[in-house]
């Protein structure tokens, strides 16, 4: 018991942290999307994936702490990785969508309910945000046509906001 003392100490340091922080960023995150009005199913969404980070930190911490050398943890690490980027090459989109989104979460001038241009030669289009996700967003036309957009895009394409 007490050769492992130290280590008890810090795992439930560690999980405190780990608790305390998801809170905080949670409140944060919360507080942030009601001053700018976004809608809280995408308050939900953010808060979600900021809580996965962090899970996934304390795990690693805690597998420190208990005593596995970091060096062969970075091994297994970089492993897992190189296998999870090589089965995600294909599926590259999936990520930039889900990073373009929290990046639209905090900084786009463009909410739920607005109307925007999507400045494209070959595809403009002029719609109303009905709503939007982790992956992409629904964006509806005058004449009732729903598009369902990913978010990188929004992202990589010029966006004008179009006055009601």
């Amino acid at each position: 018991m007490h050769q492992h003392l130290i280590q008890i100490i810090l795992s439930v340091a560690t999980i405190l942290i780990a608790i305390i922080t998801r809170f905080v960023a949670g409140r944060l995150i919360r507080r942030y999307g009601r001053l700018s009005s976004i809608i809280e199913a995408r308050i939900n969404q953010t808060i979600r994936i900021f809580s996965i980070v962090i899970n996934w930190a304390c795990i690693i911490t805690l597998i420190i702490i208990w005593g596995v050398n970091p060096h062969n943890l970075l091994v297994a690490l970089s492993s897992i990785f190189a296998v999870i980027g090589v089965a995600l090459f294909a599926q590259w989109s999936i990520l930039s969508n889900v990073t373009a989104g929290i990046i639209i979460f905090f900084t786009a001038p463009y909410r739920v309910g607005d109307t925007i241009k999507i400045q494209d030669k070959d595809f403009p289009l002029e719609a109303k945000i009905e709503n939007m996700f982790t992956f992409y967003a629904h964006l509806r036309t005058k004449d009732g046509e729903l598009h369902v957009f990913p978010n990188s895009l929004l992202l990589q394409k010029g966006i004008s906001m179009v006055k009601d």
